[in-house]
């Protein structure tokens, strides 16, 4: 296999001024077309690739017959195949799998715009919107993504508007005119021509040939019963740890996590930029196989359900899933080097694709790693806006920063509250983490342990250590992933 994305290898990152050679990217496209050729369903989502013969682009695990090595073209994202004029596969939905892991670990200007992206920050604030977050021209942003992905923000939104508006026409009854609006098209002509561009079919036909299960799903997915979802995971996946961990956290009003171990769901409130909304995530996956089996990489899925007083935040929710429970993570990258360390190698056997959760909402989430948990219960009681319509145990969202800073100023709580309210801290996807620790190191009341936990877990910092502990550069850079297989191990506290 070529040195593109061996799995098991750190994500490799372009260097500034380095331009790849052409023995080298020729290496680079054998080393893909061996993936395709034996249906690597580990670089799902890493790269997709399109046949000129067919005008189609497809996942690597495609189980269709392999085409000739001399018709394939490999792109780095479904946008980028799009815009080529290539449409996605019926076979194998290109456009479902997991998100390439790398904009979730890169901390350049790219992987912060890919999060952002992701979050439908160009669908809300356009393009100038997305390059000021960053901190760079809109000019500047269209170069550098165009160079490293092959598409612009606005084609990148355009693709992730489809893909929404496939999952409501194939799980839901909702009318195409509301579908249309609800995935972020400004009008019903653009809906229809980027349906019929990507998909080579009208919506009505896209959703007549949806899947039995979707067909199925349909049946029950009203505005009331909430859209059914399946949010695929890369490899395997070990949901009890993160169950356990969402379980001794949750707060009530916010959350719950009901059932027996194994069969448990996990539900909580959220606030979206259009409204607000409920999830329910089951601990159960899909289907799984033999996860080490030598170039058949597997997967399987999450079974969720989203209600959302306004469908177009779905996409937005979606997003905040995927980080909540690391469902992007190349769980293959990160258990070689991790298991090639002595002291690891038994627990990355024992809980291979053992993931590194984030959060469904950054704020909230500083705010409860510098309080506790019967301290944020008291506030959500006190603050936290009560639901319209709550669903059982779930009757409140988390106080908004603007809320508590007003409230509440005094103290460690009110400062960093206020700093989340003013800017002065950003947590958003496209947030540069080291600027963010500068910042929360600044508010008074803030130890470096609490800054790690919220530099892990709000920002999604794959390589994060406690400060003062003794953990070895071996593990980079996957120090969080190390951390939480000691924790699962019951093997870490003994170490502080």
């Amino acid at each position: 296999m070529s040195d593109f994305r061996q799995p098991g290898c750190p994500v490799r990152r372009r260097l500034e001024g380095v331009t790849p050679t052409a023995e080298y990217e020729k290496t680079r496209e054998d080393g893909r077309y061996e993936a395709v050729r034996s249906r690597d369903a580990r670089f799902d989502g890493a790269f997709f690739f399109a046949v000129e013969t067919t005008g189609i682009y497809c996942r690597p695990s495609c189980p269709a017959v392999t085409p000739k090595r001399h018709n394939v073209r490999f792109f780095a994202t479904a946008a980028a195949a799009q815009g080529s004029g290539f449409r996605a596969c019926r076979r194998c939905r290109p456009d479902a799998v997991p998100g390439s892991a790398d904009w979730n670990v890169r901390a350049d200007v790219v992987g912060r715009a890919m999060r952002l992206i992701g979050d439908g920050v160009v669908d809300r604030e356009g393009v100038a919107g997305l390059a000021g977050r960053l901190g760079y021209s809109a000019r500047q942003v269209q170069r550098q993504l165009t160079a490293e992905v092959g598409a612009g923000p606005v084609a990148l939104a355009r693709a992730q508007r489809a893909h929404t508006a496939r999952v409501l026409l194939q799980t839901t009854g909702l009318p195409v005119t509301e579908i249309a609006f609800a995935s972020g098209f400004a009008s019903v002509r653009q809906f229809n021509d980027t349906i019929r561009a990507v998909y080579a079919a009208t919506p009505s036909e896209l959703r007549a040939a949806a899947p039995a299960r979707d067909r199925a799903a349909r049946q029950t997915a009203t505005p009331t019963a909430g859209v059914p979802l399946r949010l695929a995971h890369r490899g395997p996946y070990q949901p009890g740890p993160v169950f356990d961990l969402l379980q001794r956290e949750a707060v009530a009003g916010v959350e719950e996590v009901s059932g027996e171990s194994g069969r448990r769901v996990y539900r909580r409130t959220l606030r979206l930029p259009y409204g607000t909304g409920i999830v329910a995530v089951q601990e159960r996956t899909g289907r799984t196989g033999p996860a080490g089996r030598p170039g058949t990489g597997t997967g399987g899925w999450l079974e969720a359900r989203l209600h959302l007083t306004d469908l177009r935040d779905l996409t937005t929710s979606v997003q905040r899933l995927r980080r909540l429970f690391d469902l992007d993570a190349d769980p293959y990258a990160v258990d070689e080097r991790l298991g090639a360390d002595p002291r690891l190698a038994p627990l990355v056997a024992a809980r291979p694709g053992l993931r590194s959760p984030g959060t469904a909402d950054p704020d909230e989430l500083a705010v409860r790693a510098l309080v506790g948990r019967a301290e944020a219960e008291r506030l959500v009681q006190r603050y936290g806006k009560a639901l319209d319509a709550p669903c059982g145990t779930l009757t409140r969202l988390f106080p908004e920063p603007a809320v508590l800073a007003e409230a509440a100023p005094h103290g460690s709580p009110g400062a960093l509250a206020a700093a989340l309210a003013d800017g002065a801290v950003r947590l958003d996807p496209g947030a540069d983490r080291d600027d963010a620790e500068r910042a929360l190191l600044a508010v008074p009341g803030l130890d470096a342990r609490t800054v790690a936990v919220v530099r892990t877990r709000a920002l999604g910092d794959p390589d994060v250590a406690p400060p003062g502990t003794a953990v070895p550069d071996t593990w980079r850079p996957w120090r969080s992933y190390a951390l939480n297989h000691l924790r699962a191990a019951g093997d870490w506290e003994n170490d502080r």
